[in-house]
């Protein structure tokens, strides 16, 4: 049903569909901030209108500039006050978790995929998406938590299954939060793991991190040939090309070609199998640290080596 002069015509379901959020964290940013003002049908039914909708995508827009659940529906409410004087309540420098709730919610994320329940795993995420800035869900949350997984795979304290099984529920929501990174006007850049590298979550959240920033995003993920990237590269021409491997080794074969690539265009290597020594060999940057701190520094940086 197609709203008309802002008048509630469609129920939650609907609403979050058109804006991209769970109806779970709907009702939740309905309850705690006011941020959506439902009218009830003749039946009974919340109904929302094409304003709340508008009010959810600037919520999304100021989580995606790093601003907590509530710093942001300050600002989005504030946006909707007539102009008399009201000010907002977002309080000065922002961007400060509460480290118990950070602990809180990194144990239950553990637990709920460990269980292999999705349902309350994405309960889980809900509440981070909420409660925290992006920037301390992917940075204080995801990342450590994917960085424990793994090596309690490797222990054997973990099976394949449930590796993969979390992996694979934190690829859907990374993936959201990368729904149209390529739009935009800023520099480029083209991201790519190496051949046989299958391990790309850091990379996407550097993406994640690098488009808040201002980037776009050309994302060619896991296991990308050499010669492809480097066409690729060719036509797309980034300011920036990221190759970001987690295997020890990985890179070595691979000198040759990324020298090659390194001069048509500035290249940065991530992740564990990204060596000093590879770096200094092929005239590449090394990206050092968590993915969202390598990018916030990257950029506040510049592109320039």
């Amino acid at each position: 049903m197609l709203p008309s002069d802002g008048l509630p015509v469609f129920r939650i379901g609907e609403l979050s569909r058109r804006v991209g959020v769970s109806s779970h964290l709907l009702r939740a940013w309905e309850s705690r901030y006011g941020l959506l003002r439902p009218e009830r049908s003749a039946g009974g039914f919340r109904l929302y209108s094409e304003a709340d909708a508008q009010r959810i995508r600037r919520m999304q827009a100021h989580l995606a500039n790093g601003l907590s659940a509530a710093e942001a529906a300050q600002v989005v409410l504030a946006e909707n006050r007539p102009a008399d004087g009201a000010t907002s309540n977002l309080p000065a420098g922002g961007g400060h978790e509460d480290g118990p709730a950070v602990a809180e919610l990194a144990g239950a994320i553990r637990q709920a995929l460990d269980a292999f329940d999705e349902p309350a795993a994405q309960a889980v995420l809900d509440r981070l998406m909420s409660e925290l800035s992006l920037r301390t869900v992917l940075r204080d949350v995801l990342m450590p938590y994917l960085g424990e997984l793994g090596d309690r795979w490797a222990a054997g304290t973990v099976t394949t299954a449930q590796e993969h099984f979390a992996t694979n529920v934190i690829r859907g929501r990374l993936a959201g939060l990368a729904r149209d990174w390529g739009d935009g006007h800023g520099p480029r850049a083209l991201l790519a793991c190496p051949p046989g590298e299958l391990h790309d979550l850091g990379l996407m959240v550097f993406g994640i991190e690098l488009h808040r920033n201002g980037w776009r995003i050309d994302y060619l993920g896991a296991s990308t040939p050499v010669d492809e990237l480097m066409r690729t590269a060719e036509v797309r021409r980034p300011e920036l090309v990221v190759l970001a491997a987690t295997m020890p080794g990985a890179l070595d074969a691979l000198i040759p070609e990324l020298s090659m690539l390194s001069q048509r265009v500035p290249l940065a290597l991530a992740g564990a199998g990204a060596a000093p020594q590879i770096a200094a060999a092929t005239g590449a940057r090394l990206l050092m640290g968590d993915p969202v701190t390598a990018a916030e520094h990257f950029t506040s940086r510049g592109a320039d080596r």
